[in-house]
């Protein structure tokens, strides 16, 4: 894994608490033909003062998204919850989301698979927009299988890696 070892890891997904307790969300989401989908609700401080989704609340937005997909107990990949780091982050607007367009809707997919890491890529439309419209962000989030215990990338399980393989899409709305 080149490179990741010398960066420092921006943000450390870690907790003991089940994330049944944590459920931000109007739904759990689902699987559809182009990803995992989730309705994720605006608070009124995702706001400017011009009525958009500010920049660092986008970024929590996507962050919660990913919590019903990956780090739900029933899910294969919820051991990650006690380590994932994000590598790499980039969000790319194409237009604007206002908070009266909330929930918003947020499609993931993996876009690489490696044996410690795998990019998540998202779409996000405000409530009402087709699926297969133009989304307003697109971004994508490479992810860290990672041993806090060790303080070292540690390999994803055949089950983990099975699991987001199941959502690989080779094609990317932009």
């Amino acid at each position: 894994m080149t490179g990741l070892s010398d960066q420092t890891p921006t943000t450390i997904i870690e907790s003991t608490e089940s994330a049944d307790k944590r459920r931000l969300f109007a739904d759990d989401g689902g699987t559809t033909e182009f990803g995992y989908e989730v309705s994720v609700p605006v608070r009124w401080s995702d706001m400017d003062v011009f009525a958009h989704i500010n920049h660092a609340r986008m970024v929590t937005l996507l962050e919660e998204a990913r919590i019903p997909w990956l780090f739900y107990d029933d899910k294969p990949t919820f051991a990650m919850r006690k380590g994932c780091l994000v590598a790499d982050l980039r969000v790319k607007y194409q237009g604007q989301i206002r908070h009266d367009e909330s929930p918003i809707r947020v499609t993931m997919f993996v876009e690489r698979l490696r044996a410690v890491d795998f990019t998540v890529g998202y779409e996000v439309r405000p409530h009402g927009a087709a699926p297969d419209s133009k989304p307003s962000v697109v971004a994508s989030t490479q992810l860290v299988s990672f041993d806090i215990d060790t303080q070292r990338p540690r390999r994803m399980t055949p089950e983990e890696k099975a699991y987001l393989q199941s959502f690989v899409r080779d094609e990317v709305m932009r």
